[in-house]
């Protein structure tokens, strides 16, 4: 399966300008979580998420730093501004890390780990097509047609079963031992 089976493609976007309320108002009103940020050619620039929000100035939830801490601390300017700019671009995450529509599945999961992110926009020649969340991902899984699984017909059967898939996914299974006991 690739990015394009599973992707949102009714994309809601922000541009760098709008201001964060702008941003919050719309992320509430679409029922998203996050927004990925477009520049004025429609170039995905950023993802302004819940997450870049939860720290601010308004809510009266910015990180508070002992004064020393901020004395020495590089990122201190950063965090003063993602807390209390005005802007969507004082607060998103850049670069969006994104996919391409035949991204395999793996790979955008792989991704996601990597990267600590929850959801990929799909590019296409730099052109937002759509959106691959991790809420795709579960939701491709609840609605997959049941692979019919192998009956194993006993322990030795089970064990035989489970080192092939070591063997096919060729790990280093020097040190490894399966034992299967009452179909555990």
């Amino acid at each position: 399966m690739q990015a394009q089976d599973v992707m949102t493609t009714k994309v809601t976007t922000i541009e760098a300008g709008a201001t964060v309320r702008e941003a919050a108002r719309r992320m509430l009103e679409r029922r998203v979580s996050a927004l990925p940020v477009v520049d004025d050619r429609g170039r995905v620039i950023g993802i302004v998420s819940e997450g870049d929000l939860v720290r601010r100035i308004e809510l009266g939830t910015e990180a508070a730093r002992s004064w020393w801490l901020r004395m020495f601390a590089e990122d201190g300017a950063r965090d003063y501004i993602r807390t209390h700019g005005a802007a969507v671009a004082d607060v998103m995450t850049q670069p969006a890390i994104g996919v391409r529509r035949a991204t395999p599945l793996h790979e955008v999961a792989r991704l996601m780990e990597k990267h600590r992110v929850k959801r990929l926009p799909v590019l296409e020649a730099g052109r937002l097509v759509g959106i691959v969340s991790r809420a795709d991902l579960v939701r491709r899984i609840a609605t997959a047609p049941a692979k019919a699984s192998r009956r194993m017909k006993g322990d030795r059967a089970l064990r035989k079963a489970v080192l092939e898939e070591i063997k096919r996914a060729r790990v280093d299974a020097t040190y490894a031992n399966v034992t299967v006991e009452g179909g555990t």
